[in-house]
């Protein structure tokens, strides 16, 4: 496993940090976007990132410019959506892979903007993972962000826990009939928008963690 530092341009004023775990052999690559709280440091992203790329998947999680910056407040939408962009180039010019071959992930906002991408790009991607979808603002149930779901014609993959207050199952099952095609949905019980379990479950961070890893790694492997 080769692990690297790697600078990403965005465009002539912005930059970004991107980590690359590379396995010795590999046909298939995961890209990682963290959410609007916490980089690519968090331990979420961090341990996803390791854990999948021991799946033989070249696996490559970055910063948005804000996160980069050390701002709080997330980018304005269109250079969250430039620098996924840039960044799924970037990938395909250094690595010289088709585009089936690359998949696009991302934790909360970081997976939500990865379909906005998937919904407006001319590339057939092998498909787009979401590990949390906001789907609404916490008791905003009735202002949907699924408005562009009917541009989206790759796979999907939804993860969502049965407690996300920031993506309630029903409503997302129902935002799938604007989908072309059924997504895979593993749903996580008694999990909340970070994926923590009720205590009476009486399992652990860990465990859920090599759940997730291990249903991507398959997914990405059968697409």
């Amino acid at each position: 496993m080769k692990k690297e530092n790697v600078t990403i341009p965005v465009n002539e004023k912005i930059s970004i940090s991107s980590v690359w775990h590379t396995p010795n052999d590999y046909a298939r690559i995961l890209i990682i976007a963290h959410g609007a709280g916490h980089g690519m440091t968090s331990a979420f992203i961090s341990q996803l990132h390791e854990q999948i790329a021991e799946k033989d998947i070249l696996t490559i999680k970055f910063n948005f410019p804000y996160m980069e910056n050390g701002r709080k407040a997330p980018d304005r939408p269109l250079i969250l959506e430039t620098t996924w962009q840039a960044v799924i180039n970037f990938v395909l010019e250094k690595t010289q892979i088709r585009p089936e071959q690359l998949f696009i992930s991302g934790k909360s906002m970081g997976g939500r903007y990865a379909t906005h991408i998937a919904a407006n790009t001319d590339l057939a991607l092998g498909g787009t993972i979401i590990y949390g979808y906001p789907l609404h603002a916490p008791g905003k149930t009735d202002r949907l962000k699924n408005e562009h779901f009917p541009q989206i014609t790759c796979p999907l993959l939804f993860f969502q826990g049965t407690r996300d207050t920031l993506g309630k199952i029903n409503l997302l099952e129902a935002s799938f009939s604007r989908l072309s095609s059924q997504p895979t949905l593993t749903i996580v019980d008694g999990g909340d928008h970070s994926f923590k379990l009720l205590k009476r479950l009486n399992k652990s961070p860990e465990a859920v963690l090599t759940e997730l890893t291990e249903k991507t790694s398959q997914w990405i492997k059968q697409h």
